[in-house]
């Protein structure tokens, strides 16, 4: 596993959310000649690793239905040793928790928070196997 997904705040995982994933992947093949894989995901539909040649750097997925409304965005995952420990250190700071820590199957443990200045991003723990 690569430093950036095992050492603690390291940007690790940049990830597109959007309502037109055929859209997007067609731009950014044509304007940056990236590659991508698909995953299936288990509750439906399919994620897409985004490619370097072979290096995978992020991903791209469709709005889920409890994020309707929610306007296209990046967003980014920053790795942390341990996501329940860090949300709740984040609180005490004054971050806002957008999506409580939950598991990812096969990846890892993952959480939204807001930082105090109203910037989201996601902090992640993933698997040792990955």
């Amino acid at each position: 596993m690569e430093d950036r997904f095992k050492r603690q705040g390291m940007i690790s995982w940049h990830e597109l959310m959007t309502g037109d994933v055929e859209g997007a992947k067609k731009f950014y093949a044509e304007l940056l000649g990236w590659g991508f894989q698909e995953f299936p995901m288990e509750e439906g539909g399919s994620y897409w690793v985004v490619k370097v040649g072979e290096e995978e750097v992020g991903g791209i997925m469709g709005t889920p239905p409890d994020a309707a409304g929610v306007p296209p965005h990046w967003g980014l995952y920053i790795t942390v040793d341990n996501v329940d420990a860090t949300v709740k250190k984040a609180e005490k700071m004054g971050a806002m928790v957008l999506v409580p820590p939950m598991d990812i199957p096969k990846v890892g443990r993952f959480a939204v928070l807001q930082d105090p200045q109203g910037a989201a991003f996601a902090i992640i723990t993933y698997l040792a196997e990955m």
